[in-house]
Order: structure tokens, then sequence, then C-alpha cells
């Protein structure tokens, strides 16, 4: 077997982990989009080999998903053989596209011995209480009979099939991934990843600094808890909202308006009740509050403005200082009390001042204060009284790690009667998924695992009683957030990744993925990689999976709208190899623009890519074994172009590293000059990780040996690459009259002569005698006249 490719453990040569995100195998195959950035990721993994680097560039399948069950049900067949089809179909299309993944690496998230430790994982962060069971309202499609994403949720209706979602309450196992929130935020200081994938993952987690404050409700032991940013507002807080999933409102379903309330909030994902541009509604709970700074009553709404998944559930509401608050308040014409002056006229009946600029007023203790003093004196006075306490809030919501599918890593518990949930002992994994004839969704929401007695019926490993298995199935998320360290290690039966492995290939050098999972995917693997961490099963000098994140772009159609079946502008890597050959495609695919930017398809560039490697073959086909020598134009620009290619690959510009070689060859194409068998391997070497195929061919025609691919990225003469002129500005008595070029290690006569060429010089020394001449080398040549 081939092992050009192969990564080899403690080598010593300098490590380099290259890694592109594992795809979902899918029925239509490799798609343009993974071709794209996979090749990206080959460009830069044979670039690294060629320097002599110990390159690990692994692949693997994330193959558990909802797709390939509704595709399986549709069709009558198994996940399993869908999947098996599906992956034999990626892998045959990325070897005929020359990508070189080590593919003795490969893992596939479906495998047993794969998702043994997806199971192991799940088990210690329950071990650490990290994971607990709970009900939850969640989004609910009863065509589908599946959980939904917001993101799957479209103006109310099921993005799937179209059915009007309503919201449910189900048991779900939830991760707690708060957890870790500030850790997540400052581990970003030791990666090197771009602002912008820092700012999505900051952005995600969302932590604000406030104060939690407890409003007493008029006639009951319940209080009302909040999370504010602005404690300085109390004093303006003219009513308060809760959520319509809040504890406190199930209490109140006898109310006719309010039950009808609550069931169309059930019917919009949370995504669509946080819009701001959104109507506000709501209805009045019947319950009043204590406003702990006035002692005033004020009403208490219900509104799907707020939601149970952010903050507390309620809010105490500051109309004069809000705008969704503001609008609230003049649609049930409720009171608006200004508490923060601003420092430029303000007409609080036309709008609501956010600002935090301004003097505190109608606010007792604290009236006179700016709002950041305010803020300190407030949470002081609120601590004092037991009413409040300074805390952190944040976006990011603890993980829901349900699903009620079929095709997913059961989750290894088991439900006791007389011991609740109890893991299943670690020597009894895997929990196999059993293969089963029908998997549909059952009606009363559960997986389709319910279904099968012979499975779910066991026995506790505590105590030994009849008890059920855990029926629900894991995210698609759980194996993707580890599989970069079971590369280091994929066939280790004994533990998920070996320690010296680990500690040798880790961290990831550089990461490359789509911006759509800059956010959930890289916060999700981060988490469980920090939590293996405070654990001991990592190194302990390795406090982040990944040292550089980088975003490949987007590929749009010829019609410049995204490629979609349903757009019919969908252009297939399989047909384009098969017309073009599969070096066509990936220049192609470098060369359309920017690695990270939008791009919209075009065939004639496309040709253009193919007329030149056309040309590049010829050129080396004409001229190897012709002169024994190269001149030395020809010698310049091929040092210069391995130089400034070998820098573009670096930094992922392959469209300049791509145009750069274009340059080039009509530059040695027109010269017409010799050149010899040495510089042509130079010439197929620069442009061997781009066509591996057909370098590979032309390679063996200039006399190199073995394949191109194993070969030495070429040293350049930096004599030749340097600069060949400078500019020296020229002066007459100190002022400058013009510019010349000339070689840095040009005689000072010849510069002079140069010098009195130009007119202004001519006509400034006719004007006296020339006293004397300054040259300082390289700079500056002036003439002293007198």
């Amino acid at each position: 077997m081939d092992k050009t490719y192969q990564a080899i453990d403690f080598s010593e040569k300098e490590k380099a982990y290259i890694l592109v995100e594992f795809p979902y195998p899918s029925g239509s195959g490799l798609h343009m989009g993974h071709t794209f950035s996979f090749t990206g990721g080959d460009v830069y993994a044979r670039f690294l080999r060629m320097q002599g680097k110990n390159v690990l560039f692994p692949i693997g399948w994330d193959a558990f998903g909802l797709p390939t069950e509704n595709y399986a049900i549709k069709t009558e067949k198994k996940p399993q053989d869908v999947t098996r089809e599906n992956t034999d179909t990626f892998r045959r299309q990325m070897k005929q596209i020359g990508l070189s993944f080590d593919f003795m690496r490969e893992v596939n998230t479906t495998d047993p011995e794969f998702y043994r430790w997806t199971q192991w994982i799940f088990l210690k962060l329950y071990e650490k209480g990290l994971t607990t069971k709970m009900e939850m309202p969640i989004n609910w499609c009863p065509v589908d009979k599946v959980g939904l994403a917001n993101e799957e949720v479209i103006n109310g209706h099921c993005e799937r099939c179209g059915a009007e979602v309503v919201r449910r309450r189900i048991s779900q196992w939830v991760v707690k991934i708060t957890a870790y929130a500030d850790r997540l935020i400052e581990g970003l200081e030791h990666t090197d990843f771009i602002e912008k994938v820092k700012a999505a993952q900051v952005n995600w987690i969302g932590k604000s600094i406030g104060a939690r404050i407890f409003f007493p409700i008029k006639n009951c032991q319940e209080k009302i808890e909040v999370f504010t940013t602005r404690p300085d507002t109390l004093w303006g807080a003219t009513f308060m909202v809760l959520a319509p999933e809040h504890p406190l409102v199930s209490g109140l379903v006898d109310n006719p308006e309010i039950k009808s309330y609550m069931e169309k909030a059930a019917r919009l994902s949370d995504l669509e009740r946080g819009e701001m541009e959104r109507e506000k509604d709501g209805v009045f709970s019947g319950l009043m509050a204590i406003n702990p700074a006035t002692g005033n009553e004020i009403p208490v709404w219900i509104s799907d403005f707020v939601v149970l998944s952010y903050g507390t559930g309620a809010i105490m509401s500051v109309p004069a200082h809000d705008e969704r608050d503001y609008a609230f308040a003049r649609k049930f014409h409720l009171p608006v009390i200004p508490v923060v002056l601003p420092p430029q006229p303000w007409d609080f009946d036309q709008a609501a001042y956010s600002g935090k600029e301004g003097t505190m007023i109608n606010s007792g203790m604290i009236n006179g204060l700016t709002p950041p003093e305010a803020i300190e004196r407030t949470i002081d006075w609120l601590k004092s009284d037991y009413m409040g306490e300074a805390a952190a809030s944040y976006h990011l919501r603890d993980w829901i790690f349900s699903r009620q599918h079929y095709w997913g890593e059961p989750i290894p518990m088991v439900n006791c009667p007389e011991c609740g949930w109890v893991p299943v002992p670690e020597d009894q994994l895997p929990v196999l998924l059993p293969e089963v004839e029908k998997y549909q969704p059952t009606e009363t929401g559960e997986s389709p695992l319910a279904n099968i007695r012979a499975w779910v019926e066991t026995t506790c490993p505590r105590c030994g009683s009849p008890a059920r298995r855990e029926t629900d199935t894991m995210p698609n998320w759980a194996g993707s957030d580890w599989y970069f360290l079971r590369y280091t290690d994929p066939h280790n039966s004994a533990i998920f990744a070996d320690m010296e492995k680990m500690r040798y290939w880790m961290p990831v050098d550089v990461y490359i993925g789509g911006d759509e999972h800059n956010t959930l995917h890289l916060l999700y693997s981060r988490f469980i990689y920090l939590f293996l961490y405070d654990l001991g099963y990592v190194p302990r000098e390795i406090s982040e999976p990944y040292q550089k994140r980088l975003s490949h772009g987007v590929l749009l159609g010829p019609d410049g709208t995204r490629m979609s079946k349903t757009a019919g502008n969908v252009i297939v890597p399989d047909e384009l190899v098969e017309r073009y050959g599969a070096d066509v495609l990936r220049t192609y695919l470098m060369f359309m623009g920017p690695f990270d930017a939008t791009m919209a398809w075009n065939e004639r560039a496309l040709l253009g890519v193919k007329r030149f490697l056309d040309r590049l073959a010829a050129y080396v086909k004409a001229n190897s074994g012709r002169h024994p020598y190269s001149s030395m134009k020809v010698k310049v620009a091929v040092d210069k172009l391995l130089k400034s290619v070998g820098e573009d690959i670096q930094a992922f510009k392959f469209n300049t590293a791509v145009a750069k070689q274009m340059e080039t060859l009509n530059t040695l194409e027109d010269s017409q000059e010799p050149v010899d068998n040495l510089t042509l391997q130079k010439l197929v070497q620069v442009a061997a990780p781009f066509a591996p195929f057909l370098t590979e061919e032309i390679w063996k025609l200039v006399g190199g040996k073995g394949s191109v691919h194993a070969s030495c990225w070429p040293p350049y003469d930096i004599s030749l690459v340097s600069e060949r002129q400078v500019t020296v500005s020229v002066q007459v008595n100190g002022k400058l009259r013009g510019l010349v070029e000339v070689d840095p290690d040009e005689t000072e006569e010849k510069v002079i002569a140069q010098a009195k060429m130009l007119e202004a010089v001519t006509k400034a020394l006719a004007k006296g005698a020339l006293r004397k001449v300054i040259y300082v080398k390289r700079r500056t040549l002036n003439f002293v006249v007198g």
C-alpha cells in the first residue's frame, strides 16, 4: 500500500495536524462545497509534506442523524446499509479528486468501536454531575414526530414537512455546558482563531454582568426572580413580564384567556418570539408584584417576547429605558417613569432612552449619580437588604442532549423503579444500537427504540431488579465533539486515545470549517475537550484542542445563488472530473477567489484554468532534456515563483498562488529562453499541491525520482529573488529633482550618469558650477551647485 500520505506517530519530523470537518455522508454524494474546502486543506497538507513535515490529514464520517433515518424509512432500507453505501461513494469520490487523506485513520461515528467512547464520555459527564434528565419545552413536529431546533422552525412550521409546529414538554437529558461558560471565553486567548470566529464564540455565550433581583408577589409566598444588566433603573420598573412557560404561569391555566394565549405561544419558536419587529402582545396574569425599591404594586403580565431559555424567564419592565418594554407599555396603557435624565433633550412621550450616559432621577437614594455609579450603589443596597445580588447571565443555554430518533448513539442509562437512573457499567459498553425492521417514530414522542421490548427491558446494574433502558439517542453533535482526538489513535480498544499520541499530535494546528459551525460545533467540542482536560484524560500542557480555526468560503451557482436542487444550479463534482479531469477542478476551485470569500461558479474561468494546465504540460514536455542550463531570466522567474507561492499557500491565499503560476508560465513561454530539467522540476513541484495527477505524470519526464508528492519543496536562491533594483532620490542642493532605478551594486559613476539624464537635474546643474557630489549608496545622490 502507498504510504505517501500516512502520518507516522512519534516521527522526529515536525508534526502538522490539519483537520477538515468530517462530512455527513448523504445519498447525494460529495457536493461542491465539500470539494472546495477539502481541496484547500489538501493543498496545504501536500505543501507541508513537501516541506518535510509529518502531516496528519485525516478523514471520517459524521454518519448518525435524521436524514439517513428518513431516507431509510422512505426506501425501506436499514440505516446501516444506507450509511455503508454512502461512505463507500464518498471515499471513491475523494480518491478520484486526489484528496491525500490518511484513510488508514478513518473513523465513523456509527461504528460501535467509536461510539463506545462517545457513550463513555456521557457516563463521565453523568458521574461529575454535568448531565441530568429534566422536563423542558421543545419545538415538536406532529407529523415527523420529532423535536426540532429553533433553526428548523420557519414561520411556525416544520422546515422538513411544512406541518404546524407546537411546543411540548418532554423529559430530556441536558448537559450543563453553562458550567464552563467562563472557561470557554477565557480559553480563546490561548488560540490563534481569527477575530470573527472568536466573536462568534463570545457572542453565543453572551455573558452579561448585572444583578439578580427578587420581587415578592402580593398575597403569596412566591417571589419572581429576574436578572438585569441595569439594576440602576429598578425605580422605573412599572410592570413585570413572565414567559408563557414560566412555572408560575402553569398554575393560572384555569383562566381561559391565559390558556388560549399559552397555546398560541406554543406554536412559535424562540427565534420568532424574539424578533424585535414583531408587535408585542400579552395577557394580564392577575398577579401583582412588589417593586423592592419603591414598595409599589406593579402588575405581572404574560408575553411571548420573554422566553424561558434566556435569563430567568421573567423580566422587570422599565418602559422609559427599553424599546420593547416601551412598545408593550404604550399598547396596554402602562406607566412610563423616566429614571435616567439623558445629557441631551429627550421626549419620553415619543421613545425610550436606553443609554448609560446621564443622571439618575426619580430614584431615591441614587438620585444625582451617573448610571455606572448607580449600578454599583444599587447592587450594594440589594445585598444589604437580601433583595438581590451581583450576578452574571449567559445567552448560552444548557445543551439538550436527547433525540427521539432511532439512528443515533444509545444513551447508556437504565431507569430502575428502585434506584432511579443508573449508568451502564463501563465494561458493558458499547450499548449497541439494535438492528430492527421498523424504526418509524412513535405516537407518544418517544424514540422508535421504545417499541423494541427485547432491547428496552433489562435489569438494573445496581440492584438487579427489572428495569428499562433509556430509549432516547444522542444528537449529531455527540460524535463530532471528540472525533479529532480519535484520529490520533483510531484503533485503540483500551481507551479513546493514547496519552502520548495525543501529546505528540495535539493541538490541531489548523481546523478548516464553515461559518455555520463556528458557534455550536466549535463550542461543544471545546467544552468536551476542557471537560476531559479537567479529568486528566488529555495532556495537561495542551489546554485548547484547536490552535487555529479558518472559515472556508461559500460557492454559489452560475446564477449567483446558493447551489440547490430546487434552484437547479447544482454543479456535480463527478461530472466535472469526468469532463475535464480532477486537476482542472481542483485548480479552478482554488483560483476562484479568496479561500474565505463568497464566489459564483464561472465555466469560462474554469476553461481558462484547463488551458493553463494544458500549456504547463506542453511547456514541460517540449523543453524536457533540451537544455543543459537555464537562462538567468528563467532562473529568476522560477525562484521568485517558488518564494511567492510558498508564502501564499502558508497564508491560504490559494487564488494568488495559482495566478502567479499563470503569470510565470506566460513569462517563460514569451521569453523562449533555455530552461534545464532542474528548473522544470521546480515548476512541476510548485504546481503539485494543486494538480497532483498531472504533476505526477510530468515529474517523470524531467527526471524526478519517486513521487513528486514525496519530494522536498525546493529552496530558492535568495540572491535571485531579492530586489534587482533600488530607487535612488536625486537632489540638487538638497532639493529633490527626480528618481532613478539602479542595480543595488551599481557604481557611483553610472548612477551619476543616469541622474544627469533627468531633465529637471540638467536644468538645475546649468545654473551654477558643480562643487561636490554626495552619494549615499542605494538611497540618495546630491549635487551641490554654487
